[in-house]
């Protein structure tokens, strides 16, 4: 919340934080999961090809296999594992450098590493404010906030937890 607290002019203060849900965590290490899954198919039915095919010397097990394995297919396995860990990654920055607030007179987006993008709309321009949820959303009580403002067309946020509350909370700043 650095950069929304440094923003914070003298009269105002947050009335409400927008936190990414748990869910969205469990799905960047479904992302490493499905790598690992991927890779050990790969490897998995790399063996039973060499296997059926009699390049194995017998008794060779899976792990010893491994070793004899063409090199290009042990490749395509491992770049599949990187390819979960580079996506795990990429949501994990994605979540540690959004901040979503609300203040009593804006409401501010701001997201980005190195490069850094901020949208910010005046609670009085604020038009309407949707809240898109899906079954599992509804379950676990998180959703996406879909902000439409005077001039500035469509803001939809990342998936954060209690969307109502924070629809809520921008009613609550447009009435102060």
């Amino acid at each position: 919340m650095l950069y929304v607290q440094q923003s914070l002019g003298p009269d105002e203060e947050l009335v409400h934080v927008g936190k990414f849900h748990w869910m969205y965590t469990v799905g960047a290490f479904m992302s490493i999961l499905w790598g690992l899954v991927m890779s050990i198919l790969i490897m998995f039915a790399a063996y039973k090809g060499y296997e059926m095919f009699g390049y194995l010397p017998n008794d060779t097990g899976f792990l010893g296999a491994i070793k004899i394995i063409h090199p290009g297919i042990r490749g395509v396995a491992f770049l599949f594992f990187v390819l979960g860990l580079v996506k795990f990654a990429h949501m994990m920055v994605i979540k540690v450098t959004t901040e979503i607030a609300i203040t009593n007179n804006r409401m501010v987006y701001k997201r980005g590493l190195v490069a850094r993008q901020v949208g910010e709309i005046s609670i009085d321009r604020i038009e309407g404010v949707n809240v898109l949820q899906t079954i599992l959303g509804r379950i676990f009580d998180y959703g996406r906030v879909m902000i439409r403002g005077m001039g500035v067309g469509e803001v939809v946020l990342p998936p954060i937890e209690d969307p109502i509350s924070f629809r809520r909370a921008i009613e609550e700043a447009k009435v102060r």
